[in-house]
């Protein structure tokens, strides 16, 4: 049991009897146009503030305190009734920890928690039941009467559909439950049969793109009209389905009707009558390849695809002509990305439960099909110390990692999901999703480039350290608890997963002894225990929490500009001003004028490049995914991004939701190369920009 263990929970941040709120400096904060004042730690800013207040306050909250006792008091208190705690003392050690973290943004949940969890216990809250819940008694699902006594509190969903009617509006409506609590979803819709094939009923189908349509119209609905966030959806197409071509260009085909209407006055802009004029707009797309059409591709050879019944032959095309395409849509709109099939399934811990065919829609949470998936990331930057033999704060660090994975791992079965089939795989499973964010704003305070072989060496020690210890943490609630229940069919495979990971780690070249042990006693554990979680690890965009913690760059992302504006879900913008810049000046021996000078020059010109005082063989350090106005060089390289994801991929159970920021001036050539070169250096999933590619574009630099 998790808090029976002394090397899975005990006080680290906290005193036992010392009341954690209390630790915090509380600060009155009055924001534009909010009805009224809001308490907050005073060492948070303005704009976590008012995303704390604008986005996750319920009922009548008016303090950051309200909201972080609401989630961390109903966590422990279901953690009691599940029995994860020998004492009432242990549970409060948990309660406080917690408490702690948040308060200071060490970490944070997904966003569904704080929209969902705790509004029955503390407010008496109970929504119309909608959800399932799995019952340990009965063993298996059942309904809820009430949406918030078991709160949907999973962020990723990956949902099945099968070539029926029926089916495909089942879904439809299962998707409408998860846009409704704040929730994204994913599907591979290959099963689909193409149009023009046979029904069996007579006749031929409309085909996979008129269901897409309806999927989007209920989205963009369902987005319109909820209180939290935009609706996030995955659609996920195989490379040798009949409408492949069709899918590819769907996107782009409407990106240009947009520019169109755009061009004729019609409104832009997220709720714009151009851009809701339009199909296709609110849903990521992915092609599935696997490598055999990518060797294909790179020798010119003929690809088949497959009739959905009967799979027989429909037609043979060129697989380059294929990837080209593929190419020249994502060069013109972003859309689609590439998932690497066959890698992805290499590093699957549970192979004989089912193949991986699609992810959620950020494509970071990859699992079986009717799953969920419950996020939290770490703020790497709140690990960082002024030592510079060791700037990180491992013990710190460790204990972020043990305090989340308990916490996501109580919210399995606490919480409810939309069908009865993701109810009873996510006890079976229960994979859990930990990650970071703030690796930008981490390297830039180190005084490393993004762009360099020691960012790239940093990011594998920090991604293998919360791996080793996450897959610890969850060895050691099996010793107690048990194995998640798919562990004994699968127990070969996934014992390979965690020698494959363990065997990235001794062939990095990084030196850290401590995760190789771990790697190796987790191991070693394993096989007489197995895992509590079939997954544990992925890096998520993180968004919204990315912001609420006051985090400089986004999951893995670089900085994006040092000073940028963000288009709001619902209207609005926000102006974000990167914080890393004095700290990593301060590092790098300026002095205090010189800083002060530097940070001015940012505030106003959005760059250092330029700067007075600015040593230029810094600007590296600097360096964004989008150039400083004149210095086109002043930017992260492609080849940067791809190290960089090459050098956590290993280390993740999941993926990484990742933009491969390209300029304007890429060509489709070098977008095709690009997708070539993750599948080349293992990467589950990719997705690119190139600047300026979409008439919509929610981040934009202010200077």
């Amino acid at each position: 049991m998790a808090g029976r263990d002394e090397g899975i929970l005990s006080r680290h941040f906290t005193r036992g009897g010392e009341n954690p709120y209390t630790r915090s400096n509380w600060k009155t904060w009055e924001i534009p146009g909010y009805p009224h004042p809001v308490e907050a730690p005073a060492s948070w800013s303005a704009n976590a503030v008012e995303i704390a207040a604008t986005k996750y306050f319920r009922r009548a909250e008016t303090s950051v305190r309200q909201l972080v006792y609401r989630v961390a008091k109903t966590l422990r208190r279901a953690g009691e009734w599940q029995g994860y705690f020998a004492t009432t003392a242990e549970a409060q050690t948990f309660e406080d920890e917690l408490t702690h973290i948040l308060l200071t943004q060490k970490a944070s949940f997904n966003s569904p928690v704080y929209f969902n969890v705790g509004l029955f216990p503390e407010y008496g809250v109970l929504g119309s039941g909608e959800n399932f819940v799995f019952d340990a008694q009965a063993g298996q699902a059942r309904a809820l009467s009430s949406a918030y006594l078991h709160p949907q509190a999973s962020a990723c969903f990956i949902q099945d559909v099968k070539d029926d009617l029926i089916s495909i509006f089942d879904l439809l409506k299962s998707e409408a439950k998860l846009f409704k609590y704040g929730s994204g979803t994913g599907t591979n819709f290959s099963r689909l049969r193409s149009k023009g094939e046979a029904l069996d009923g007579g006749g031929g189908s409309t085909g996979l793109i008129s269901y897409l349509e309806i999927f989007d119209k209920a989205a963009q609905a369902i987005k319109s009209g909820g209180t939290t966030r935009r609706a996030a959806k995955m659609v996920v197409l195989d490379a040798d389905h009949p409408e492949i071509q069709d899918f590819v260009r769907w996107k782009m085909n409407e990106e240009r009707k947009a520019r169109v209407l755009l061009a004729a006055g019609f409104s832009g802009g997220m709720e714009g009558e151009a851009f809701r004029t339009v199909s296709g707009q609110n849903s990521n797309n992915s092609v599935r390849v696997t490598d055999e059409f990518l060797r294909r591709a790179q020798n010119g050879e003929m690809w088949a695809l497959q009739a959905r019944k009967g799979q027989s032959v429909v037609a043979e095309i060129r697989a380059d002509a294929l990837l080209r395409e593929m190419a020249r849509a994502a060069w013109e709109c972003a859309d689609p990305g590439i998932q690497y099939s066959d890698t992805i399934q290499s590093w699957h811990m549970c192979p004989r439960s089912g193949e991986i065919r699609a992810s959620n829609p950020c494509s970071e949470y990859m699992f079986l099909d009717n799953s969920a998936c419950n996020l939290a990331s770490l703020n790497l930057v709140s690990f960082l110390r002024e030592d510079v033999r060791e700037p990180i704060d491992w013990p710190a660090f460790t204990q972020c990692v043990r305090v989340m994975l308990l916490a996501q791992e109580i919210l399995v079965d606490y919480s409810s999901y939309p069908t009865a089939a993701i109810a009873e795989n996510s006890h079976v499973y229960r994979p859990l999703g930990l990650g970071y964010a703030n690796l930008g704003g981490l390297l830039m305070r180190l005084g490393l480039p993004y762009d360099s072989e020691e960012a790239a060496q940093w990011t594998t020690r920090l991604t293998a350290a919360m791996h080793a210890l996450a897959l610890e943490t969850s060895q050691k609630m099996a010793a107690t608890r048990g194995a998640f229940a798919g562990w004994q069919a699968n127990r070969p495979e996934a014992l390979a997963v965690i020698d494959k990971h363990k065997q990235a780690w001794q062939s990095s070249g990084v030196k850290m002894p401590w995760v190789e042990k771990t790697f190796s006693q987790t191991l070693k554990a394993a096989e007489k225990t197995g895992l509590r979680n079939a997954q544990v690890t992925l890096i998520a965009p993180t968004g919204t929490i990315g912001l609420f913690m006051d985090c400089d760059t986004l999951g893995i992302e670089p900085e994006f500009a040092l000073v940028k504006r963000k288009s709001l879900a619902g209207g609005g913008e926000m102006k974000i001003v990167n914080h890393s810049v004095e700290p990593a000046l301060r590092r790098l021996g300026y002095s205090a004028g010189q800083i002060q000078t530097i940070v001015a020059f940012v505030h106003s010109k959005g760059t250092v490049v330029g700067a007075p005082e600015f040593n230029e063989t810094h600007a590296a350090i600097f360096d964004g995914a989008l150039p400083p106005a004149g210095r086109p060089d002043r930017r992260v390289s492609p080849e940067g991004h791809l190290r960089v994801m090459a050098a956590a991929q290993p280390y993740l159970s999941g993926a990484i939701s990742k933009t491969v920021n390209l300029p304007a001036t890429a060509t489709v050539e070098d977008v095709e190369a690009i997708f070539l070169r993750g599948w080349q250096l293992g990467l589950k999933a990719l997705a690119i920009y190139r600047d300026g590619s979409k008439s919509l574009q929610p981040l934009c630099a202010e200077c």
